[in-house]
């Protein structure tokens, strides 16, 4: 995706309310910890074709919801709910600077160990028990939350989305930052992509998933870097901050249907 269409999706997403972080609120944080889950029944969703019958006749004598069931497998395939939940962790992570509370973030496999999640590659729908944090030592949460994604399709052009927020908030329940995002292709003026060519070539959608949340992620990591604030400089990154390798794209399906 070229880097116009990555700052068009940028500007979409950073123009939502937003509760902004202080600089002084951030200085009484020592070891945050993050946690990114996408809720149960947030996608992939499909609302391509039942929402756009412009592609009607491509579909021949499929009908239009199990069009739309097909697509979302697909997606489903090409990219994973821990991959989308686990890159913008990451990506947001990383582009922090290497300066405390940063440097001192809980690592995400004792995250997951105390909450017993991530087991099997999979990803928390539903909000964990902030206060077992406590056991790791943290004092403090960031938390990414996916509310829904897919792709919707207006006039003959479809697209990706994606919608959630971020918040940042403290074990006795202080919210310190907060923002909603929403990040649509169609809105955004990008190539839409064709639902049908998702069936050879899942790798368009991984390919808009990521521009999308690394787009999420630069305005999270700008948002959790307030200019006023005062800390002391400290080691690297840990490595757990890296983005994870994308699974390899799913094969071609032997059978020959329209989606």
């Amino acid at each position: 995706m070229r880097p116009a269409a990555v700052f068009a999706l940028a500007l979409a997403m950073s123009a939502c309310a937003h509760q902004p972080l202080r600089g002084a609120d951030l200085d009484r944080v020592s070891h945050p910890a993050f946690i990114s889950r996408i809720e149960e029944n947030a996608g992939p969703r499909s609302d391509v074709f039942r929402s756009d019958h412009s592609y009607r006749p491509r579909l021949k004598k499929l009908s239009d919801k199990e069009a739309d069931r097909r697509l979302a497998e697909r997606m489903d395939k090409a990219m994973s709910r821990f991959e989308i939940a686990e890159r913008l962790r990451a990506t947001t992570v990383a582009q922090l600077p290497k300066e405390a509370p940063w440097t001192q973030v809980v690592s995400p496999s004792r995250v997951a160990q105390v909450l017993q999640s991530f087991l099997v590659r999979e990803v928390p729908a539903n909000p964990p028990d902030y206060q077992l944090l406590r056991e790791v030592g943290a004092d403090s949460v960031v938390e990414f939350v996916i509310e829904a994604y897919g792709m919707r399709s207006e006039g003959g052009k479809a697209g990706t989305y994606l919608l959630g927020y971020g918040r940042m908030f403290t074990l006795e329940g202080e919210t310190l930052w907060r923002r909603n995002f929403i990040v649509d292709e169609l809105d955004s003026g990008v190539d839409g992509l064709d639902p049908f060519s998702l069936k050879t070539d899942p790798g368009q959608y991984r390919q808009a998933m990521h521009a999308m949340l690394d787009a999420v992620a630069a305005q999270f990591a700008k948002d959790l870097t307030p200019p006023d604030r005062h800390a002391a400089p400290a080691s690297a990154l840990p490595k757990e901050t890296q983005p994870a390798p994308a699974d390899e794209a799913p094969p071609r399906p032997a059978e020959e249907d329209p989606i």
